[in-house]
């Protein structure tokens, strides 16, 4: 998915930090594309909180009647030095990369593309025959450190067994986690210590989740009520859970609940994040967007590579602001 604000702000990392405890985050409303287009819920990057670990943009997004809004439709764009998460709960979207990818996101698969240093695809919701057209799910970023930034661009597929037991039903889709004393882990590798899983609890239901007191974590809530470790959340509300605790409990309300979990080391580089490009520099941005809109996605042997598209159609960079971009962390 691409950041399609006209005026997208700079995000530097480090720029101000919430309070020690937990802490709870409201997302933004975000229209993604024209004015039929469908709204996303963006939680991350946030005014005090720009990354989880290295998960540096969550967006969350239905259900969605891709009738009535016209779905997801994004044209070419570009990506730099950070890996695409795409998880769905409902729904069909057709990726198409420079990779020479061409595949189907579907409920319950992770699909993982990695820029590194550059890399051009789309994404357009279908409708498959016999299937409601409805959209929902998630769309994350990681940030890829300093020593990994430049790694050739690819495209990971993973399908997850879900594990259910005690009224929890879990899938771990990157690292690791322990649920009533068994390990779930994902065998796709990552750039830095991450954790990403969906978990859906019956109503009344308690999820003890064995967790790296490393880690920072995260939890989204989709639907239904939930406390995570005490905190109560509401629908498409982002709880911030700092390193220490071993164990995270996830207590379910009256309906159940359905919660996205992400987690990993505090990421503490510096980064300039802009638009759909991470850099170190203010140089290394306004570098890869003036390349891109020179290639304008067409470019087989250029940064970002071309691929087969409908239409032709891409997304240009927009203009960047009138002040240095400057990293923090």
């Amino acid at each position: 998915m691409t950041n399609l604000e006209r005026n997208p702000v700079a995000v530097e990392c480090g720029d101000e930090v919430l309070g020690h405890g937990t802490t709870v985050i409201e997302p933004r409303e975000v229209p993604l594309g024209g004015p039929r287009a469908m709204t996303v819920r963006r939680s991350l990057p946030a005014r005090g909180r720009t990354t989880i670990g290295a998960w540096c943009f969550l967006d969350h997004y239905g259900p969605d009647e891709i009738a009535e809004t016209g779905g997801m439709v994004v044209p070419p764009h570009p990506h730099t030095s950070l890996q695409t998460v795409s998880w769905l709960f409902t729904g069909t979207v057709e990726h198409r990369d420079s990779t020479g990818v061409r595949a189907h996101v579907v409920p319950g698969e992770l699909n993982l593309m990695t820029a590194g240093h550059g890399v051009c695809h789309s994404e357009v919701s279908v409708r498959e025959e016999g299937a409601p057209g409805i959209l929902h799910g998630v769309q994350l970023w990681t940030v890829l450190p300093a020593e990994h930034a430049d790694v050739p661009a690819q495209f990971q597929h993973f399908a997850p067994e879900p594990h259910a037991a005690d009224g929890v039903r879990v899938s771990v889709f990157l690292g690791s986690v322990a649920v009533g004393g068994t390990e779930l882990s994902s065998p796709v590798p990552t750039y830095s210590p991450l954790l990403g899983a969906e978990l859906v609890l019956e109503p009344g239901a308690t999820a003890y989740l064995g967790v790296d007191p490393t880690f920072e974590h995260g939890v989204l809530l989709d639907q239904g009520e939930v406390h995570a470790s005490g905190t109560p959340l509401q629908p498409h509300q982002l709880s911030h859970h700092p390193p220490g605790p071993r164990t995270l409990e996830l207590l379910a309300g009256p309906e159940g609940a359905r919660v996205i979990l992400i987690g990993g080391t505090p990421f503490e580089e510096q980064i300039v994040m802009w638009w759909n490009f991470i850099g170190r520099s203010h140089e290394e941005v306004v570098q890869a967007r003036e390349r891109w809109n020179a290639e304008q996605g067409d470019d087989p042997d250029g940064r970002f590579g071309t691929f087969d598209y409908p239409g032709g159609e891409w997304l240009p960079a927009p203009t960047l602001p009138r002040v240095r971009l400057r990293p923090r962390g």
